[in-house]
């Protein structure tokens, strides 16, 4: 925050300022301040085999909460805007569910409560809401079951109570809900609609697992035979491969419609796998993964159809990559991209050297139609590995970005200018006192600057309604302004002063 110091106490105005608002003897000022900076920068935070929080299962309570806030407070440092968090790695809940069993990765036994009791999604979102940071919650639609779990499978476990739901793939320990069967879309639709509905989250969100990877299952095909020959003789015309396509698909729109029903404003993303096919564009290797025939995912159709708010394909590749190559693939994203969504990079932060990241961002930057990504994990971020964290505040993270805003969640285009008060303190500080009358929530205020000729900006919690300027800094101000911004990250118009001295 600088020089910029947010005072939260009554006590401190009555002491410091004046009493006549400052604004009161200038006129405002039609000054054009340049744009902010619009740019979504997240971090996935992993929950499955304790990747990412908590660092391990059984983890006491307050250590838990500590990572929490160790890790909100990398983001703030390094500006990034959003984490997006696994509340849901194999039919469980790292929150307080009645629909599925607490998750062993949180305490190290699976349908067992933390101790002492507190819910964990809770403070996640309101210590990242203090921050100005979004929330976005992370939903594995069908995966039951993972390997790194080491605890028994609680009674209340899917695979326990509705085994005729679930498939046992291999020998490896993987568990899978199969995603044909109308009950399972139930299941994980129900499980999404009571996070939204009872937490004020800011998104959600579904990474590439829809149906599984072969290698999950000893290379063999998913083992659904007792659904197919259902399906067939119930008179369907599909082939097997389009049938299985068609069961994602029809979840998928179905998420997104009751979502909007419910809660219009909360993002749903998707983060399939980096490449839609073999030969798109024709600089992918023709040998290369395909999602669409063996997770089933028809993630072109979904974008093209705008049954997500954000995309994030999974790029998860060098930019010198000859068979999967960075650039292209990107730019062919942006072009499937027809009804206008946010596209926000996914990007193995984890895996590569700070330089390739740095260099991953700015070409994400020169696509047009790409402004943001999203980093596997925060892991390497948290760590300052190899000066990752320290490299992309100085080169890329140097100052704070609005996420990209998403106009089609709302009715109203914000464009109402918020009040404010400019109150000059007898130390020579000054103090900015705004609100704006709106019946849209206030999610974050943007407080304008101008010093020597250039406009600064800090991004500040809705909640902080005044702030401060030290006298240094006051001594040196031509003008201020300030602009607020609602839940779908759009920007008011902005009222602004210069400053007499």
């Amino acid at each position: 925050m600088r020089n910029l110091i947010i005072l939260l106490s009554l006590a401190l105005t009555v002491s410091a300022c004046g009493v006549v608002p400052l604004n009161k003897e200038i006129a405002e000022a039609d000054i054009d301040i340049p744009p902010i900076p619009r740019e979504f920068r997240a971090a996935w935070v992993a929950t499955v085999a304790n990747i990412d929080w908590p660092s391990k299962p059984g983890l006491p309570v307050e250590e838990q909460k500590a990572e929490v806030i160790a890790i909100l407070d990398k983001a703030v440092e390094i500006n990034l805007n959003a984490i997006v968090l696994q509340v849901r790695p194999q039919c469980d809940a790292l929150y307080d569910s009645k629909l599925e069993p607490w998750s062993y990765f949180l305490t190290g036994k699976m349908g067992k409560a933390p101790e002492p009791y507190y819910d964990p999604l809770e403070f996640w979102v309101e210590e990242s809401h203090k921050r100005g940071i979004e929330l976005h919650t992370w939903f594995n639609p069908y995966r039951a079951n993972h390997p790194s779990m080491k605890s028994e499978i609680s009674e209340n476990s899917i695979i326990k109570t509705r085994p005729d739901l679930v498939k046992k793939l291999g020998n490896q320990g993987y568990y899978w809900m199969d995603p044909a069967i109308k009950e399972v879309q139930d299941i994980s639709a129900a499980v999404i609609a009571d996070v939204v509905k009872r937490y004020d989250i800011d998104g959600f969100h579904f990474d590439d697992y829809f149906y599984p990877y072969r290698d999950y299952n000893d290379n063999k095909d998913f083992p659904d035979d007792d659904t197919w020959e259902a399906y067939q003789k119930s008179g369907g015309k599909l082939s097997r491969d389009d049938w299985r396509r068609d069961a994602v698909n029809t979840f998928i729109k179905r998420v997104y419609d009751e979502t909007k029903k419910s809660k219009p404003h909360v993002k749903f993303g998707i983060s399939p796998f980096g490449i839609w096919r073999p030969g798109y564009p024709p600089e992918v290797a023709m040998n290369a993964f395909d999602q669409y025939s063996v997770l089933y995912a028809d993630a072109k159709l979904w974008l093209e159809k705008g049954w997500v708010d954000y995309w994030t394909p999974q790029i998860y590749w060098e930019i010198s990559n000859e068979r999967v190559p960075y650039k292209p693939i990107l730019r062919w994203w942006t072009e499937q991209n027809k009804e206008n969504r946010n596209i926000w990079v996914g990007n193995y932060t984890s895996k590569y050297q700070p330089e390739e990241i740095i260099n991953q961002i700015k070409a994400t930057r020169d696509q047009p139609g790409a402004s943001g990504n999203v980093h596997f994990s925060m892991k390497p971020l948290l760590e300052n590995r190899n000066d990752l964290s320290k490299k992309l505040k100085e080169q890329v993270y140097q100052e704070q970005a609005l996420v990209p805003a998403s106009p089609w969640l709302s009715n109203d285009p914000f464009l109402l200018k918020p009040a404010l008060d400019i109150i000059k303190g007898r130390d020579g500080s000054i103090a900015l006192e705004y609100s704006l009358d709106s019946p849209s929530p206030v999610w974050q205020w943007v407080i304008y600057k101008k010093i020597d000729g250039a406009w600064k900006w800090t991004i500040l919690p809705g909640g902080m309604k005044r702030c401060v300027i030290e006298p240094a800094e006051a001594a040196k101000l031509e003008a201020v302004g300030v602009s607020a911004v609602d839940r779908v990250n759009q920007e008011s118009k902005r009222i602004a002063y210069f400053i007499n001295k």
